[in-house]
């Protein structure tokens, strides 16, 4: 999609030297997600991949657990005053039997590329129900598996390689295999984006992956790794309090400034496959 990415003329000064030149920034803009035609919320995000997008926060809510509970996802046309499409708007048709999402899931406001949560609507709805326990997942991976990933991650992300302002999730088997990547300007877009995909690939529960991203791991990250049925999540960098101890009470292994050869396990341990050297006397 031609909408990733957008060019403006910017000044340049390097090392005292100042030239005009064009650059090619990320594009941002707000996409409205409706169910049954009803507008549930607004969130600020990259254009592509809008259907995974949609399906992927359907998920995170709760409200859809497997692909034949979509009759279809639409892109909606009138969305101006013209009768347009601005490809702005993406409605999703629940399948027959399937309860519409609760009048608490609303957004107040718009929510913004990086924060999925400012705008709930009562904090209650937090900590949403998963559908599938991850505390029982056979998951097994060892440190040089992982310490891999930082690096797959970063050479699969072509939007970023041309703009610098893109985060990224990537989807991963025990092995390192690459299962999915997306990019986005919000780190719970990106993941909203390989859920999404996943339920519509009819994947879910993610048994035996790994999910890891750019940035930071917040709570919200946790609880949708969570509800994807995910058992570990990994990040560059550091995890908030509030998402060590969500990932602490439902089972999940959260690993975070997993950089180079080092990384911090601050949670589900249990499931790195550690070789223990014998200390040196």
């Amino acid at each position: 999609m031609g909408r990733v990415t957008a060019r403006r003329k910017v000044l340049r000064i390097r090392d005292g030297v100042s030239s005009h030149r064009p650059d090619t920034l990320a594009v941002e803009e707000p996409m409205e997600i409706r169910v049954g035609g009803r507008a549930l919320t607004v969130t600020m995000r990259t254009p592509g991949d809008d259907f995974d997008l949609a399906a992927g926060f359907l998920v995170s809510e709760g409200v859809l657990h497997a692909a034949d509970e979509v009759a279809g996802i639409r892109y909606c046309a009138g969305a101006t005053a013209d009768g347009g499409n601005t490809y702005n708007v993406v409605d999703v048709a629940l399948a027959p039997g399937v309860a519409a999402p609760d009048a608490s899931l609303e957004r107040n406001f718009s929510t913004t590329s990086s924060c999925g949560l400012c705008g709930k609507a009562s904090l209650d709805a937090v900590r949403t129900s998963a559908a599938w326990s991850v505390a029982d997942d056979p998951l097994r991976i060892g440190p040089q598996e992982l310490t891999a990933l930082p690096d797959q991650l970063r050479a699969a992300q072509r939007v970023f390689e041309r703009t610098g302002g893109l985060h990224a999730a990537g989807l991963f088997t025990a092995d390192g295999d690459m299962l999915c990547l997306r990019e986005d300007v919000g780190r719970h877009n990106a993941v909203d984006k390989v859920i999404g995909h996943a339920l519509r690939s009819g994947l879910l529960p993610l048994r035996e992956t790994v999910l890891m991203v750019s940035g930071r791991a917040s709570f919200e990250l946790v609880q949708k790794a969570l509800m994807a049925g995910i058992p570990m999540l990994a990040a560059v960098s550091a995890p908030s309090s509030l998402a060590v101890d969500l990932a602490a009470d439902n089972g999940l292994t959260l690993v975070g400034f997993l950089r180079g050869a080092s990384m911090n396990v601050y949670a589900g341990a249990e499931r790195m496959e550690l070789a223990f050297q014998p200390a040196v006397r």
